[in-house]
């Protein structure tokens, strides 16, 4: 029998209770993702953690999120007029799932990063992203949109701008 199902009922409480990331104890960072606003407001962009901290940097400080095991969790504020700039990730997949609003996802061609295909997505729509492709995201309409964010790693590489991406060359 495996410990979990062996476990005495004040063990289970703590794990479920260390298992929850509630709304109430989130917080929006629109500074994580600020250096990319260097090229623009367009780019102004808030992170919400869940799981992990994704590809956006150091959060092992930050006590209210989750420690990834197999994947990273998050949410995206979007605000109206938000592009998301063409970025690949070399070695995960990424899930993009829409809780509001509408989003305009596109995918780049490897090769010059000039050929796309887009489609725009809304409430409860998802796109998976396989590693290797860029990738980009524009919110559609004058409404902010949030959507779900899922990397395939506990600690994925920190993505990169193709010379294509209007982020090429920024640094952080």
């Amino acid at each position: 029998m495996s410990k979990a199902l062996d476990a005495t009922t004040a063990e289970l409480e703590e794990l479920i209770d260390s298992s929850i990331a509630s709304l109430e104890s989130r917080v929006v960072d629109f500074d994580t993702l600020k250096f990319q606003t260097k090229m623009g407001e367009k780019f102004r962009r808030g992170q919400v953690r869940y799981i992990g901290s994704g590809a956006t940097g150091d959060h092992s400080d930050d006590n209210t999120i989750l420690q990834a095991e197999h994947f990273t969790f998050s949410n995206m504020v979007l605000p109206a007029g938000c592009v998301g700039p063409e970025h690949t990730h070399p070695d995960v997949e990424e899930v993009f799932f829409v809780l509001e609003g509408q989003v305009e996802f596109s995918v780049h061609d490897v090769e010059d990063g000039t050929r796309m295909a887009s489609r725009v997505l809304g409430y409860r729509d998802l796109i998976r992203v396989p590693a290797g492709v860029p990738r980009s995201l524009r919110t559609v309409g004058d409404q902010d949109a949030i959507i779900c964010v899922i990397i395939g790693a506990k600690k994925p590489e920190i993505p990169f701008y193709p010379p294509t991406s209007e982020m090429h060359g920024v640094t952080r």
